[in-house]
């Protein structure tokens, strides 16, 4: 065992001595010692009820015959966070989750890890460490959270609230309705209940093959989330009596398999910036085109809020993740052969499962669109790459021609969405907040929230080098690469600049000469920000966001 180099021998009796001091007696230090990473914390409503998910995966541990051994992470509540400085620190804190777990890993040389997590860039940050570590590993979430029921609204979530603020500024809701719906629209513990980052990335989880099946998307508050838990923590036991380490699960053809199915589901435009960050800790190179690639090939099948009406219960209900794979492995459009931590394999899995709803998760000869959920644009203003959720975007949006907005960061934008001064056929740039420019890549939901809720969601574009909450809709274009830190062509668009999208050829424009692009670069003279603490190490270190984001290992 991994652990015997802390426990076994005559020099291991000081650490057996310490071990001892934690109440442990020689039969549970004998037996394999299974490290339980729990990010529950008292402020994310996704991660509050995260000590009964990890009491459950211990006790499937201990059924099982080992040594749960429980440590803690942090997390960010991105919904929390938005809209403010403190959205800089988001995607910063998924580097150093995974630092953390891959220390406490290594200096205590545990067999195997149950990672316990629900929320935004705590679940990548944990297999980014999984994958980095190797070892058996299982991620188990917490599950998402019931959809709100507002009295004279109907069902509602947290993108709701974010609209409502616009609503509230063009005149068209009352203060006292807002109230209101503040009170309803996040009803219990959970991951929000639309297919926004936390639950997108919970979902492909179970593809990859490192969760097991209906990991996604069975409720925070469901009963049967703990009964997974327990089977969690009873299957590591049988992955690290095998050995079976987590890159024998997880390699290239289950990105692609993720991939596949996050085109199918409508997932986030994040998960853009973590498969490829966490396909690098396997030495796997996950670029923009392989996205690209897969989404013009596999349909849209669900639409989930904020594309469409639907929540993540009605996707349990309807068969979860594993119907999902179902529809998509009977079209040939997964590989069947990949694994899961389970010990089947995707199609056992999918040939399991059954489609309870297609009204929910439609047949791939009945899509909603003939291509996938996100769409990857290239031109002059993103010469690397930019990421847009296409599935949620209005079939008048799909092409669009307008002149441009530019605002230096997104407050000056939030200020001017809210007085009035974005019209429709406007264009929006912001710019300045990309990974190392912002620094941390700041998530711009209070933004399109506002469009949306002032009526201009069907008109009005936005692109920046930041990026988007998984619950923005509309036609908004992010992870503009390169950054306009990095010198990249957003950094050079005026005022009244034409810019041109068209989504099917998968282009982005300005009308701009490509020297006169390069005369407008070589004039900008960039003000430096002054940084401290994590987000000045950050902003040295971070790279592109059409890489992922990762981090370089050294200047």
């Amino acid at each position: 065992m991994n652990s015997d180099n802390v426990k076994k021998g005559l020099t291991r009796a000081p650490h057996r001595s310490l071990l001892k001091a934690n109440g442990l007696t020689d039969e549970e230090i004998n037996r394999p010692l299974i490290g339980v990473c729990n990010s529950a914390n008292e402020i994310i409503p996704g991660h509050i009820h995260l000590d009964r998910i990890s009491q459950a995966v211990k006790d499937g541990i201990r059924m099982a015959g080992g040594t749960p051994i429980e440590f803690r992470t942090i997390g960010v509540c991105d919904g929390i966070a938005m809209g403010h400085a403190g959205m800089k620190y988001s995607l910063v804190s998924r580097e150093l989750i995974a630092d953390s777990i891959e220390i406490m890993a290594e200096a205590h040389g545990f067999d195997g890890l149950v990672l316990v997590t629900n929320c935004d860039k705590i679940i990548p940050g944990m297999i980014m460490s999984a994958l980095r570590l190797n070892l058996p590993t299982i991620l188990v979430s917490g599950g998402p959270m019931l959809a709100g029921q507002c009295p004279g609204i109907g069902t509602v979530d947290l993108i709701s609230v974010f609209e409502a603020v616009g609503k509230v500024s063009a005149g068209e809701m009352s203060e006292d309705q807002l109230k209101i719906l503040e009170e309803y629209a996040c009803p219990t513990c959970g991951s929000c209940s639309g297919m926004f980052t936390a639950n997108s990335m919970n979902c492909l989880s179970e593809v990859l093959g490192i969760a097991l099946p209906y990991n996604g998307t069975i409720l925070a508050v469901d009963s049967a989330r703990v009964r997974l838990a327990k089977k969690a923590g009873m299957r590591i036991m049988e992955l690290a009596k095998n050995n079976v380490k987590i890159r024998d699960v997880v390699n290239y053809i289950s990105f692609e398999n993720a991939i596949a199915v996050d085109m199918a589901i409508g997932a986030s435009t994040n998960t853009v910036l973590h498969l490829p960050a966490i396909a690098n800790e396997a030495g796997i190179d996950l670029t923009l085109d392989i996205f690209d690639r897969i989404s013009k090939n596999v349909p849209n099948l669900c639409k989930i809020s904020p594309a469409g009406f639907h929540h993540m219960e009605d996707l349990n209900r309807a068969g979860g993740i594993p119907a999902v794979m179902k529809e998509l492995c009977e079209a040939g459009l997964l590989n069947a052969g990949a694994r899961n931590v389970s010990g089947e394999t995707i199609g056992e899995i999918a040939q399991k499962a059954r489609n309870f709803d297609t009204s929910v998760i439609r047949k791939v000869s009945d899509p909603y669109s003939r291509e996938g959920g996100i769409a990857i644009l290239k031109g002059n203003i993103a010469p690397d790459g930019s990421v847009i959720k296409q599935s949620a975007v209005a079939s008048k949006m799909m092409t669009h021609k307008g002149p441009a907005k530019v605002f230096d960061g997104e407050e000056q934008c939030l200020a001017a969405v809210l007085e009035g001064k974005i019209e429709k056929g406007d264009v929006v740039v912001i710019r300045d907040e990309g990974p190392r420019g912002g620094p941390g890549m700041r998530e711009m939901l209070a933004v399109t929230s506002a469009i949306s809720g002032k009526g201009l969601g069907e008109y009005v574009a936005l692109l920046t080098d930041g990026r988007f909450s998984g619950g923005t809709r509309g036609a908004c274009i992010g992870h503009i690469s390169p950054e306009s830190a990095a010198g990249g062509p957003i950094a050079c668009i005026k005022d009244g600049d034409i810019i041109e999208i068209n989504i099917p050829e998968r282009k982005l424009n300005v009308h701009l000469s490509d020297s006169e692009i390069s005369n407008r670069l070589k004039k900008i003279k960039r003000a430096e920000k002054k940084l401290t603490g994590i987000l000045a190490r950050y902003s040295l270190l971070v790279q592109s966001a059409a890489t992922g984001a990762i981090l370089k290992d050294k200047l």
